[in-house]
């Protein structure tokens, strides 16, 4: 166990009584100062946690209402969503209660429209498909025709070019003959012997020049051509 040092002070340096009963009562003077310099902090803040736990106890009434209260809102907002959903499902009846079976059947509708939407998608797509292909057959009647038409204008032309007779050429001249000659020309030459116009059935003597030998022998006419009755 430790000694005193203020009464090893006073052994060592000797010193007297009265100064060691003085020396004591100052230290004793000296704890209460100490001791009510620590107590006015700690009395603030005994003060600082009574005022706080008023306070909380003052602010729970109140966050406990505003908590009920954001919990009705909720639970109405959930309700007025539910009281819609049952009547897209049910449209013309009233609103159901039972939160399970509307869920049930709002899982019905979707599965049984994602189906549709896939049939449609599917469907839209053979239209894109057959559409791609109308338009190329299209566009391979369209080629066509105007190869047809191509070819048609060129015919015109080519028939044009056959029609036109080079210049100084003259065509033959039918060789008529009273044994061939067609029904529809005899009254036309009974009309024109009756009545004094002139006419000839062979045309005048320049155009004889174009007729082949062949042609303007006679000597085969007996055999070829019999005399009528």
């Amino acid at each position: 166990m430790g000694t005193d040092p203020i009464e090893d002070f006073w052994i060592d340096g000797g010193g007297s009584d009265s100064e060691l009963q003085y020396a004591l009562d100052g230290f004793r003077d000296m704890v209460p100062t100490v001791g009510v310099g620590n107590e006015e902090p700690c009395r603030d803040l005994r003060s600082l946690e009574q005022n706080s736990s008023r306070k909380r106890a003052r602010n729970e009434p109140r966050a406990s209402k505003a908590k009920a209260c954001r919990e009705k809102i909720r639970r109405d907002r959930l309700n007025k969503r539910f009281i819609e959903l049952s009547s897209i499902l049910d449209p013309g009846r009233p609103p159901r209660a039972d939160k399970a079976s509307i869920l049930g059947d709002a899982t019905r509708v979707l599965m049984r429209l994602r189906a549709e939407a896939q049939e449609l998608k599917e469907s839209n797509n053979k239209l894109h498909e057959a559409i791609k292909d109308m338009k190329v057959e299209k566009n391979e009647l369209r080629e066509e025709k105007m190869r047809l038409k191509a070819g048609k204008d060129r015919i015109e032309q080519q028939i044009k070019v056959l029609s036109v007779p080079p210049a100084g050429f003259l065509p033959h001249p039918m060789a008529f003959h009273p044994a061939v000659a067609p029904a529809a020309f005899v009254p036309q030459v009974q009309a024109s012997a009756d009545k004094t116009t002139p006419f000839s059935g062979f045309p005048g003597m320049a155009m004889w020049q174009w007729l082949p030998p062949a042609v303007m022998d006679t000597t085969q006419d007996p055999k070829l051509w019999p005399p009528n009755a």
